[in-house]
């Protein structure tokens, strides 16, 4: 039997990552591939690396159906799995962060572990289930190791107290100002929320690194993100979600003063865009409308900075919206 004839609920994978799969020729491969790796549980090793991180990455969907990402931060140790189909984060809630609505008991939640100093991932998703106000679990649905690329090397240190609000007010925008766009355009990391509805079970939601040299997303005159994509673990988690179910969110953070930027909207997956026969390392482009705009000044109560020769090795593979603006189109 081929791989188009084999019906999502026997795949390991759901429609939108089949059909993302099988626009590149590899749906056959992993087919295989995720059967092996996607799993329903934590590993030892993963239970072992949670508790060492001092913040996670968290995409929730709020009651209008709308993803948003977010980082929560909290003294290594915040986060611990009691057995392999949980893991417990305590954190107390935050009405600021528009990505809190989405976060009651039996929501469905993506998490994606990630550590700046060494590039180690696990990334994640499950229901959540409300323990108190200051903490919540995580009944585990898929778990799975994720790739070093692209992720900056970085050294952590808390400027507050985690469970401290940030002492400045939330501003929402109607359109992206100056500072946003500024935040942006000094980027060379943000995490993407996306989910999709299963016929039976909970909403699935997923977040995930996305990263490139700084500058690597583009903002148009209007206000639309044009975004590269990047070879990576051919999973297509994100673009397959996007594929069934174009609403996103986007979250930029300023590491050197902790704001946090987050964007909802929604995507256009782009397969032949002309500027692929310039951009270096492109395998495709995507762009994303922002709806909502929160900027969240000093959300963050950590910095990140930046280590000596902390690029990711798989930058030498990409190029930069300015350099494919000098190179005419391939013939």
């Amino acid at each position: 039997m081929d791989i188009k004839d084999i019906p999502a609920a026997a795949s390991p994978w759901h429609a939108g990552e089949l059909a993302m799969q099988r626009s590149v020729g590899v749906a056959e491969r992993m087919a295989d591939i995720g059967k092996r790796v996607i799993r329903d549980h934590l590993l030892d090793q993963h239970r072992a690396f949670y508790p060492l991180l001092p913040f996670v990455v968290l995409g929730a969907v709020d009651p209008d159906g709308q993803p948003w990402a977010t980082l929560r931060a909290g003294h290594p140790g915040f986060l611990q799995s009691p057995d392999p189909q949980t893991l417990r984060v305590a954190i107390p809630r935050d009405f600021s962060d528009p990505a809190e609505r989405g976060m009651e008991d039996g929501d469905g939640i993506g998490l994606l572990g990630i550590d700046p100093r060494n590039r180690r991932r696990n990334r994640m998703n499950g229901v959540l289930r409300r323990v108190t106000e200051s903490s919540f679990d995580i009944s585990v649905v898929h778990s799975y190791g994720n790739c070093p690329q692209y992720i900056q090397l970085r050294t952590p240190e808390f400027t507050r107290e985690p469970e401290i609000a940030s002492p400045r007010p939330v501003i929402s925008l109607t359109a992206l100002d100056d500072r946003a766009r500024d935040i942006i355009a000094k980027a060379d990391t943000f995490f993407v929320a996306s989910s999709h509805t299963p016929e039976t079970g909970p909403r699935q939601v997923d977040v995930s690194h996305r990263g490139g040299k700084a500058g690597f997303v583009r903002v148009g005159d209007d206000g639309v993100l044009t975004v590269p994509d990047f070879p990576g673990n051919l999973f297509f988690n994100t673009l397959g979600n996007l594929h069934l179910n174009p609403r996103a969110g986007l979250v930029f953070i300023d590491f050197a003063s902790g704001d946090m930027l987050q964007l909802a909207g929604t995507v256009e997956i782009l397969l032949d865009a002309p500027e692929l026969a310039t951009f270096q390392g492109a395998d495709r482009l995507w762009r994303f409308t922002p709806q909502r705009i929160v900027h969240r000044p000093e959300a963050l109560p950590l910095r990140l900075a930046f280590q000596p020769d902390g690029w990711s090795p798989s930058l030498l593979k990409t190029g930069s919206w300015d350099a494919a603006s000098g190179l005419p189109p391939e013939p």
